[in-house]
């Protein structure tokens, strides 16, 4: 019977090495899998983290593993490319950093056996992800096994397979589910079909000759999502030789344009976040315990949704979300760039993406890309691959329906938009252009003028870290604006049933190591939660209480203790009817809000202890009165290269701490894309000006070029500020 050795233990591990060594190296360093060479320098800013080669290499004796007639290595995560060698021969490669692959190594077995590993992430122009908001951290990040079986087993190679693929068709209050397999060397050997109900008793049962069965489950428990994930576990034995199994939900859904989400004849709201798998100090390579703290904070924040970004996920992870109910959007890395020389590896990290993850029923759709920019020379190449990706699962899978999201200035009309089933849109309004007010009255165009086409919103946010205002706006990167921001949208987005999902950018803070924002460099600080998983945000319990069932009361701003104004605005958030505030033991009302969102006028003398009341939960806080503000809660952003010092400002004209919107009303979109030209380079476009009008000129260099890794000096901002200076602004 097939037997799995877990072989994360002891390897010796290289970044100086150039070449595979034929012997053991003395001089390398130990590690244990899972494993990152960029834990640390692809989240600590700059965009100079190292992306090349690196060596791991491990000797295994063959008297130390179960016996067995076949022997596969597998490998379910290493970024981006990688290839194995087995005594001195190349045995495997793989390209595409996020999904499983295995190599037979039954031919190459000897009584001691020297592995090595040679993982690239270099930059390449036919892997994704190759350009995106995130790091693309190299390694051996999750488990290698090897697998031993029979000469007769389940099928090991094809796309990382799990050798059984289960399909339940809910038909009224019954299930028809088909269960199929894939053999290797098994001619005339019979095959167990065995399901059992989640209590482990038998369901159904039949032994064939066939590698396909079908059943019947009467009065099938239906997978609910949160409301009773219940699952069902399909085994198949091939005789004495090798068992496989996989565990199953019995669903059916609709998303229908006008209702949203409709899960088992029920209208379901899929209202969640969107997830990066790593984290601060580890990178990439989690344990479980990791993967189940996020799924714990998800659960809690009340999310029914993921929308698992930008890459294949951890199986644990989907087995967790299976088993919690939550409801999911899968995707590949196929994200931001169209390399026409990357087309096929699209097609590739698809077929594994499904043929892996098939038989997850929190999983309801397949996102084909994420913020391909349709217009422009590629265009015609990148409709023509999207159609491909969309024909390619509709062929592997006809259960479930496509995705994917569009990036905020795709025109609605453009045909690469009705490529899927579903769309989804990334927008910003509010952070880096226009207003809070714009998402609700886009979506109602969108739902207007496209009624038969589900529209969702894939991606929104902004940045909140430490920092602090009383009167919070666009660009502060204040705790405060985070939670006004996230308020309005919650309002906006969670009012309007015909949005088939929102997903939340983003649950965590995640590692983008070009980035330079907030004054903390190599993230992305638009999490609900800080990057260590350590400090829930004020906009997590703004979800909760609109998500949760679980009773609570929130007292926003607690890290916001010094404030100089008389009277200040204190925000709390609960799930429940009615919160009373106390200051210093004083009761300053009660207070209702039917949108979950309590607001106080509260007196700012001397200390204050504040107390919220919400039934039998309380919450508690301080502020104190100040002459002057604290310049620990302000940010002054300074920029890569210049301090504030050295921005020349004249009175009535513009300088880099002007918003660009002011630019452009004084000078025109013409003028200001001229003049950004020069270091904004194809974001000075109209698109690209309407999407980071509400940031300043410094900020929106500062986003841009540490995105795509354009080389800024001072001279060149002195002499736009020069040129500037020179427009009138009111």
């Amino acid at each position: 019977m097939r037997q799995i050795v877990n072989l994360n233990t002891k390897w010796a591990f290289s970044k100086e090495a150039t070449a595979v060594p034929a012997s053991m190296p003395g001089n390398w360093h130990w590690v244990h899998l899972p494993h990152t060479w960029n834990a640390i320098d692809g989240q600590d800013g700059g965009g100079d983290y190292y992306r090349g080669k690196c060596y791991y290499a491990k000797t295994i004796d063959k008297i130390d593993l179960p016996e067995a007639e076949r022997y596969f290595l597998e490998v379910n995560g290493a970024n981006h490319t990688a290839a194995v060698y087995w005594n001195g021969q190349q045995v495997g490669c793989h390209q595409g950093g996020y999904s499983t692959w295995r190599v037979d190594v039954t031919d190459v077995m000897a009584s001691s056996n020297f592995i090595v590993f040679e993982v690239d992430n270099s930059i390449v122009d036919n892997v994704y992800p190759q350009h995106a908001d995130f790091t693309f951290y190299g390694g051996l990040y999750r488990d290698v096994n090897l697998i031993c079986v029979p000469e007769s087993h389940f099928e090991l190679e094809y796309y990382g397979t799990p050798g059984i693929k289960v399909t339940p068709i809910v038909d009224g209050a019954n299930a028809n589910v088909e269960i199929e397999v894939w053999t290797k060397n098994a001619q005339g050997k019979a095959l167990t079909y065995t399901i059992t109900d989640a209590e482990g008793a038998v369901v159904a049962e039949t032994t064939t000759a066939d590698t396909k069965a079908n059943f019947v489950i009467e009065n099938v428990h239906k997978w609910q999502a949160r409301k009773d994930p219940y699952l069902y576990t399909a085994t198949v034995k091939l005789e004495d030789c090798d068992t496989v199994s996989a565990r199953f939900g019995c669903r059916s859904y609709v998303i229908d344009p006008d209702n949203g989400f409709i899960l088992n004849g029920e209208e379901y709201p899929l209202r969640g976040v969107a997830r990066h798998q790593d984290r601060l100090g580890l990178g990439n390579a989690l344990l479980p315990e990791h993967h189940a703290e996020d799924v714990d904070l998800i659960m809690e924040v009340g999310a029914t949704t993921i929308r698992l970004a930008h890459y294949q996920h951890n199986q644990y992870f989907y087995d967790l979300c299976d088993e919690k109910g939550l409801v999911l959007w899968a995707e590949i890395p196929y994200i931001t760039t169209h390399l026409p020389n990357g087309k096929e590896n699209t097609i590739q990290q698809m077929k594994e993406l499904i043929v892996q993850n098939y038989n997850h029923p929190s999983i309801v759709v397949w996102g084909l890309s994420n913020e391909i920019d349709a217009n422009g020379v590629n265009e015609a190449d990148v409709i023509d691959n999207h159609k491909k990706l969309n024909d390619l699962v509709h062929e592997m899978d006809k259960t479930r329906l496509t995705t994917m999201a569009a990036v905020s200035p795709c025109p609605t009309d453009h045909p690469y938009i009705s490529i899927p089933d579903t769309v989804s849109y990334n927008h910003y309004f509010g952070w880096y252009g226009g207003t809070i007010e714009t998402y609700g009255p886009w979506f109602d165009k969108f739902h207007a003028e496209h009624p038969n086409q589900p529209i969702g919103i894939s991606e929104y946010g902004c940045e909140a870290l430490w920092w602090h205002n009383s009167n919070p706006e666009a660009g502060d990167y204040s705790e405060e604006y985070q939670a006004v921001y996230h308020e309005s949208l919650i309002r906006q987005l969670f009012t309007r049933k015909y949005m088939w999902a929102t997903h939340c950018w983003n649950m965590f803070d995640f590692a983008a190591d070009a980035r330079n924002e907030g004054g903390e460099a190599g993230q992305n600080h638009k999490g609900l939660v800080t990057f260590d998983r350590k400090y829930k945000k004020d906009a997590f319990y703004a979800y909760k209480a609109w998500l949760s069932d679980e009773p609570f009361v929130h007292l926003c701003s607690k890290r916001y203790i010094d404030r100089t104004e008389d009277v200040t605005k204190v925000t709390v958030y609960s799930n429940l009817p009615e919160v009373e505030l106390f200051a210093n033991g004083v009761s300053l009302g009660k207070k209702e809000a039917a949108d979950h969102f309590f607001y106080f006028e509260v007196p700012n003398v001397g200390e204050t202890k504040l107390v919220a009341v919400a039934g039998e939960y309380k919450d508690e806080s301080v502020i104190r009165k100040v002459s002057e503000p604290n310049p620990a809660y302000i940010l002054t952003e300074k920029g890569a290269v210049l301090n504030w010092w050295d921005i020349i400002h004249i009175d009535g004209h513009a300088d880099l701490n002007t918003k660009l919107s002011k630019i452009v009303a004084s000078a025109g979109m013409e003028e200001t894309c001229r003049l950004l030209a020069p270091l904004l380079g194809p974001a000075a476009r109209k698109e690209g000006i309407g999407m980071l009008d509400a940031m300043t000129v410094l900020r929106a260099i500062n986003v841009i070029t540490g995105m795509m890794r354009m080389p800024v000096t001072k001279e060149m901002l002195m002499d736009l500020n020069a040129q500037l200076n020179k427009i009138p602004v009111a």
